[in-house]
């Protein structure tokens, strides 16, 4: 196989996800190197750390991007930004042919989660849910894998200093598109989520909460399965565990749980709970929900580059035999 080259990435948003994803790239990435940093606030910390680090920038948003020389290498750019802003960024970059990672709760494209569906998608636009679905949703699919999940309910509490504006914009989408994601990767019939922020000084670690209901099931095999997910999990973010040993209860058909818009269920209830411990790239290391986003992100980014290489050296062998 040819010598392999690293593809090139622009980050559209220069705030604390942005900028915690470029430091990863550029001391993790092994297929994936900075092309550009992009934001829109000329005097953000940001933009300031990707020129001192020899990175192109722009303070003039998408168009800024399109206009940079470095923007006809670009194969690969993550979206750091606002739901709302994202709608407008894919819009202009889908004539371009880029691989777009959307950090966003826009959800235009399929939702990735590493440990769930990673190898399974292939698509121009890809989502990675939020951190909060990040963090639980694993959860909700490990318990899938051994019995019919009626109901699963997220509770992410993050510190409020790791809250940047365009998670604060982001809340109502943050709750919807978590929703969607515990239903469609987490295999529940309703999901709920919750954020809650954390004014707490110092600043908490990322803690979640999981509750599933599900059909009754064995409780060593249900373990198994979510302590297989974690280390899934920690593959690509060591900072994951269990804070403490999973907790079962059984309900009788006698006294169901409503569960909204699906009616009474019975079964086994799961509660996990977990914390995030962020790499402190950027943030301390309370951060989790900002290290456990820009963590999958990057392991979705390299998956992608790692296969378009390859596909590029089996066509370059080919040709030369």
């Amino acid at each position: 196989m040819n010598a392999q080259r690293k593809l090139k990435v622009a980050i559209i948003g220069s705030g604390n996800i942005g900028t915690d994803l470029m430091i990863k790239v550029m001391r993790n990435a092994k297929h994936l190197e900075m092309g550009a940093m992009v934001g829109v606030d000329p005097a953000s910390d940001g933009l300031a750390r990707a020129a001192r680090l020899g990175v192109a920038t722009t303070a003039e948003g998408i168009g800024g991007l399109l206009k940079l020389p470095v923007f006809k290498e670009i194969d690969v750019v993550f979206d750091a930004t606002s739901a709302a802003a994202h709608h407008k960024h894919e819009e202009v970059l889908r004539p371009h042919g880029v691989q777009v990672i959307d950090l966003t709760p826009a959800a235009i494209g399929p939702y990735v989660i590493p440990s769930i569906n990673l190898d399974e998608v292939d698509a121009p636009n890809i989502n990675m849910v939020t951190c909060g679905g990040q963090a639980t949703i694993p959860m909700v699919a490990a318990v899938s894998q051994v019995a019919k999940v009626h109901y699963g309910e997220i509770v992410a509490s993050i510190a409020s200093k790791s809250a940047g504006p365009g998670t604060r914009a982001n809340i109502d989408e943050f709750t919807e598109t978590t929703r969607l994601a515990i239903e469609k990767l987490g295999g529940a019939e309703r999901g709920k989520a919750v954020i809650i922020l954390n004014p707490a000084e110092p600043p908490l670690i990322m803690r979640d909460t999981v509750f599933v209901l599900s059909e009754a099931a064995d409780q060593a095999a249900v373990e198994a399965s979510i302590e297989r997910m974690v280390k899934a999990v920690q593959g690509y973010v060591p900072g994951y565990r269990l804070k403490q040993k999973v907790q079962f209860e059984v309900i009788p058909e006698s006294a169901p749980l409503n569960v909204p818009k699906v009616g009474p269920r019975s079964g086994l209830k799961t509660s996990i709970f977990l914390e995030v411990e962020g790499a402190a790239h950027y943030l301390p290391s309370y951060a989790g929900n900002l290290d456990i986003m820009t963590s999958a992100a990057l392991a979705c980014g390299e998956r992608i580059a790692r296969r378009r290489i390859e596909q590029k050296a089996t066509r370059a062998d080919r040709s030369a035999a």
